[in-house]
Formats: C-alpha cells, structure tokens, sequence
C-alpha cells in the first residue's frame, strides 16, 4: 500500500511559534512510518520558508542550541512548499502546525486553497471566524450562546466609553492571539491604558471583557459538520477537561513553562445535566463559527451563578504535552496517533468534496 505524503508547516511569524513547534514534534511522532512519509516546512519568525529536519522539532527550532542560520536549509516560496513540498515530494495533505496569525487566521488556508492541496483543519472563513475572538463572540451570540458582556477598543482611539459598564475587575485581550499572549487582568481603571498598550503589542484590535470568578472549561470538537448520523467522521464533542491555574490567571507561562502553573482535570468534576449543556454548546459554536475537523472551544462556568459562557474556539489547538485538547480525546479512548490519522481523513474528505464543485457556469 502507497505511504501518503504528508507535510507539516510549523513555526510561523506569531508570538506562539515556540508551541507549534512543540506541537509538530508530537504529530511527527504520532504518524507512523509504516503509513505516512512525511515532510517538514519550517516558516522562522521573520516568514523565511525552509525544508526543516525532524531535529529543528525535537529542538524548538534550533540545532545544537541555536537558531539556523539563513543558509543552513533550502529556502522555498510559499507557494512552492505547499503544492511540491520539501525535497520536490507532492503531499496529498498539509497539516498546517501553525498557531496564531498568519498560520491558523485563514492567511495560510488561503494560499493551501489556491495550490489546490488537501490540509487539515477549518477553512479560510471558519479560520478566520475563529482567530478574531471579537467576531467569534458576535456570531455565537447570535446563535443563541451567552458571551460575557465586552467592548472593543483600537490603538489611537479614546478607551471605549462604555467601559464603565462593564466594572472592575476586567481582561483586556488581543482580539486574534492564543495562548494568553498579550492578555492582561485589569483590578482598576488606572491600569487600564497599560493593559491595552500590552495587548496592541500583538494586534490592532483588543477586547476589554468583564471578569467573572470563573471554572475554565475546555470540550475538544473532531469531525465533519456536514456528516450523517453514523458516519465514521461524524461530528462529536468529547468529555469536558477543567484548568485550575495557580497564577491569577492561565498566563502563557503557566500554559507553557511552568510545569506547577496550573492543574488539569479529566474529567472535569461537574454534574451530568452541566457537562452534557456544555458538550451540546460546543457543538452549536463550532458550527457557528463554519468550523470543521477539529477545533477545542473554551467555556467559563461562573462559580457565583453556575452560568455557562463561551469564551473563545481554537480551530488549530495546542499537541504539546500540556495540550488539553489530544488529552481530551486520548480519554474518551481516541490515542493520539489514531487522533491525527482522522484529522487527515477528513482534509482528504473535504478536499474530494470541493473538487466536485463546478468552477464554470
């Protein structure tokens, strides 16, 4: 039987690069040889395109403990990466490793559309639904989900005047980053202006949310939206993971860096009736938000009320070890090798689907 070709991009200009990298280490090691012949496209954080070998991965991006230099891999077009490969191979699917910008906002999606090419993951609109948490938030509200009351705010503009509404304490945050890069806790009206000069670091637009003592909840989505009841790769929502962070939020630290930063729990200890509403939202929110194959969307259940609000979807979702969303899948006994093989499934499924489509009148 034919190996099928696979291609990793990872890296990428955004402020998560070190966790894609992460990420495709462990996808690396979950495709087996016997089945997949695979490839890496390495983008550094200057968006320089290079054939990448499997030690830049295990290694964060580095060889022997420093960064690559220019001319230590072939550098590559965007465009010749994609639909050729490294090393001249033509994958029969892309898994775009990318978190963040430029990688999992529809920017890359895009370009894997244009090349004609089978990629993992959601596309260009459910990418970019997905990544701006602000439009994300608009779209599930009108389907019917509750979202904590936010206002947005934009470099160069007076802070929004209805802030004041909202109270103290408050979460300022980029509108399209992940892994709490450039989110901010805010206790009082005078560190506000701090926080969002923080969060426009990384974006040109920012929420500024209400705080709420709130569980953090997480539910891993996989499959096809469109599939029938009983079909292999049918959309399921997993069982719900809790993270109990020791900082006063869960920083990028606390995710990444600090092994004692936060507690997870599998399953997350709430009663059947709760667990089972949240499941049923996550289904209803991605798709909302056009997603498709796989996407872990976040909940926060307030401890003073019992309410459930939908904080934010991830359609490409953190596979380091500390990941909520393969460990989701992993305990509703779906390993992490077995995990990848369906998400590539479903790139080849949706890719046949679209080739169907006519492109003349």
């Amino acid at each position: 039987m034919r190996k099928l070709k696979v291609l990793l991009l990872c890296g990428g200009r955004s402020a998560e690069h070190q966790v894609s990298l992460v990420s495709a280490a462990t996808i690396v090691r979950a495709l087996s040889p016997a089945k997949f012949q695979i490839e890496t496209v390495y983008i550094d954080s200057n968006g320089r395109w290079s054939a990448a070998g499997r030690e830049l991965l295990e290694n964060r991006g580095k060889v022997n403990g420093k960064a690559p230099p220019r001319t230590a891999a072939r550098s590559l077009s965007p465009l010749a990466a994609t639909s050729l490969g490294a090393k001249g191979f033509k994958p029969d699917v892309v898994f775009p490793v990318l978190h963040g910008p430029l990688g999992e906002d529809g920017s890359v999606q895009g370009l894997l559309e244009s090349a004609g090419v089978p990629y993992v993951g959601a596309g260009v609109l459910g990418s970019a639904l997905g990544m701006d948490k602000d439009v994300a938030k608009r779209l599930v509200r009108a389907a019917g989900l509750p979202v904590l009351p936010y206002v947005v705010a934009r470099p160069g503009f007076p802070i929004p005047g209805d802030v004041g509404a909202l109270g103290f304490p408050l979460f300022v945050k980029p509108a399209g980053l992940g892994s709490s890069v450039g989110v901010s806790k805010v206790e009082r009206k005078a560190d506000l202006e701090k926080a969002l000069r923080e969060a426009f670091r990384f974006d040109t637009k920012a929420l500024v949310e209400k705080a709420v003592e709130a569980r953090e909840i997480e539910c891993a989505v996989l499959g096809d939206p469109w599939a029938r009841p009983g079909d292999p790769l049918e959309l399921k929502a997993s069982g719900l993971g809790e993270v109990v962070a020791h900082a006063r939020f869960y920083t990028y630290e606390a995710k990444y860096l600090d092994p004692e930063g936060a507690e997870r729990f599998i399953p997350a200890p709430l009663p059947s009736a709760k667990t089972a509403s949240i499941r049923e939202m996550a289904v209803r929110a991605f798709r909302s938000l056009e997603g498709y194959g796989m996407g872990r969307v976040d909940f926060l259940l307030d401890k003073r009320t019992g309410k459930s609000y939908f904080n934010e979807v991830n359609t490409l979702p953190g596979f380091t070890a500390s990941s909520m969303y393969p460990a989701l899948w992993k305990a509703a006994g779906v390993p992490t090798p077995r995990l990848v093989e369906l998400l590539i499934d479903l790139a080849i499924r949706r890719a046949e689907r679209r080739r169907r489509l006519r492109v003349k009148p």
